[in-house]
């Protein structure tokens, strides 16, 4: 019984000797040295993506505007004399006519006249006044003549022009003789120059319009609705640019992605001015050697790490 008593006790002895053992030697550690932290993990790349910087380039400054396609001058012709029948019309809309060309005849012309050689006279005929395009008919063969009533509208020389609408701010910037471009569709862009201002705007609309001649208006029908630019910096000028799709947008903030040293990312706030096809004009901000994220910054937050593909400017 004895014997068992003393060997219980030294078997627990023994133990409690090694974890004083351990005890002691963890004491012993801690009192002489600290534990080395652990490394940190590794970041990852959240995305891989293309770097791009600063672009030099030469742009014109342009407005842009929507109007109307509408003829230059056009006319209304009508019949000076009552109660004359309209014997024959010669023209339809869309005809081309020349200065003097029989538009109307007129019958029993000569019982309203004095005259014996009435029914020979110009008076027994309607002509054109001028060279161009009938864009209206409403006379009728047959139908009686009402002075003032109208029968034909003329576009003079078949010219068109633009009618940009644009706000008072707007007009300010043009002058005459300025460029302009306007594009008619199906890829055709008509080049033009700034013909009147209008030295007012309209009162309920705040709209006030500018005229731009066409040299060319052929196959153009009047009224279309057309878009178009002018060329309001008489020239181009130097400028810094990006691609547009460096450039972000969040509230009222514009800002790009600037890829640091360590290839973590940081929002930089940017001025912006004009676009012209897919890239736009850095003003303030950036510095011209700073690679930022060319696309995909949408994906990305502050302080992620990348992976840099080099793309081109």
């Amino acid at each position: 019984m004895n014997m068992h008593f003393n060997r219980k006790t030294l078997i627990i002895g023994i133990a409690s000797l090694a974890v004083l053992a351990v005890g002691g030697a963890w004491v012993t550690g801690s009192g002489t040295a600290r534990a080395e932290p652990a490394a940190p993990a590794e970041s990852r790349p959240a995305l891989t993506v293309r770097t791009t910087v600063l672009h030099q380039d030469k742009w014109g400054r342009t407005l842009s505007a929507n109007g109307s396609i509408l003829p230059w001058q056009e006319a209304i012709i009508s019949a000076q004399v009552q109660g004359v029948r309209l014997a024959e019309v010669k023209v339809s809309i869309g005809d081309h006519v020349k200065q003097g060309d029989v538009l109307v005849t007129l019958d029993n012309f000569a019982r309203l006249s004095d005259d014996p050689a009435a029914t020979h006279s110009a008076q027994g005929r309607i002509v054109a006044p001028y060279d161009g395009v009938i864009s209206a008919a409403s006379a009728n063969s047959g139908s009686m003549s009402q002075p003032g009533a109208e029968l034909f509208r003329l576009i003079r020389n078949g010219r068109l022009e633009w009618r940009a609408e644009l706000t008072a701010e707007e007009l300010m910037l043009l002058r005459k003789g300025m460029a302009a471009e306007v594009a008619v569709g199906e890829g055709r862009v008509i080049k033009g120059t700034v013909r009147a201002i209008s030295p007012a705007v309209n009162l309920q609309t705040r709209y006030g319009y500018a005229l731009v001649t066409l040299p060319d208006s052929t196959g153009i029908v009047a009224g279309l609705f057309a878009h178009g630019t002018f060329d309001i910096s008489n020239g181009k000028r130097t400028l810094l640019s990006l691609p547009q799709s460096a450039v972000l947008q969040r509230g009222s903030m514009t800002f790009v992605l600037v890829v640091g040293a360590d290839n973590h990312v940081h929002e930089r706030e940017v001025k912006v001015g004009q676009r012209n096809g897919d890239r736009i004009e850095i003003k303030q901000g950036l510095k011209p050697d700073e690679p930022v994220v060319e696309s995909g910054g949408a994906f990305l937050t502050e302080g992620d790490v990348v992976q840099v593909v080099k793309g081109q400017a």
